[in-house]
């Protein structure tokens, strides 16, 4: 699932500020982008992410602002002389002018120029922690604001899966009638004179009725949609469970579609299965 979040906070003398942001993956795929000097908090950022997001591409990045980049500009002026002392040494033996140009001034000061350290990373991991927790806070209710807008489209899909089975449903108790009807017509055609009470006719009936009976399916499908359902409106990660059950549901569609030997049903099955796509493709966005 897709999600954003920033939070700011005072660290010392700089600003800190954290974002979160995140993009569909099916597996937890976390990058840190933090000061070097913190490289220690990693493994504490990583279990505070994982408390609010199981799935996703994430991004965590922290950014100091302030003292170690704007303000006022502190030399340290007691460095830069001594450095100017040696380069006037370093010319007079070697026989050569020495002229403390401004260019030469301006490097040498930079190069001598006071930057204020940052934060250790131990004095900084309350601060950081809080802060990255704050934005994680944010990613997470943008995250569940998307969550909201899934559950009512999966819901919509649901009805349609549903839609279609109750189609099958009421189509499959004429599958046999349609197929005895049909085999007497051929026999009458190929000039048998045989009827509806002929002893083999009836036991090819009953044999057809038992390979195209789709009842315990129809009941594991709508089971299985019940839970589906259930599991969408639960609590905590529902996405790897999710996905089991579409298999689950696929399983028995491919079944309904093999065993059914209609028209009708076929068509019937093509449209589960188009939209049980559109399904898994989209509980792939949700945890």
């Amino acid at each position: 699932m897709t999600g954003y979040g920033r939070a700011t906070a005072a660290l010392g003398a700089h600003e800190l500020t954290v974002q979160v942001s995140s993009v569909n993956r099916k597996t937890l795929d976390l990058t840190v982008s933090q000061p070097r000097e913190w490289e220690s908090l990693e493994p504490a950022v990583g279990e505070l992410v994982r408390k609010f997001a199981a799935r996703g591409k994430v991004h965590v990045d922290f950014e100091l602002t302030g003292a170690n980049g704007a303000g006022p500009v502190a030399w340290d002026e007691a460095a830069a002389n001594a450095a100017l002392d040696r380069l006037k040494e370093f010319a007079t033996r070697r026989g050569m002018a020495f002229e403390a140009t401004p260019e030469l001034l301006w490097q040498v000061t930079s190069a001598q120029r006071k930057a204020t350290a940052l934060p250790a990373a131990e004095e900084a991991r309350p601060t950081a922690l809080a802060t990255l927790e704050e934005a994680l806070r944010a990613f997470a209710a943008m995250r569940a604001q998307e969550g909201a807008t899934l559950l009512k489209d999966f819901e919509a899909r649901m009805a349609v899966l549903r839609g279609h089975v109750v189609t099958v449903a009421a189509r499959a108790p004429l599958v046999a009638s349609t197929y005895r009807d049909q085999l007497l017509k051929r026999l009458r055609e190929s000039g048998l004179d045989l009827n509806v009470g002929d002893e083999r006719v009836l036991k090819e009936i009953a044999l057809f009725a038992d390979r195209c009976d789709i009842s315990e399916e129809l009941t594991r499908l709508r089971s299985h949609f019940e839970q589906f359902t259930a599991l969408l409106k639960s609590e905590g990660e529902i996405g790897r469970k999710s996905e089991f059950l579409l298999q689950e549901i696929s399983r028995e569609v491919h079944t309904v579609g093999s065993k059914a030997n209609d028209l009708e049903i076929s068509r019937a099955v093509i449209e589960l299965k188009n939209e049980l796509e559109r399904v898994r493709e989209q509980i792939a966005n949700v945890e």
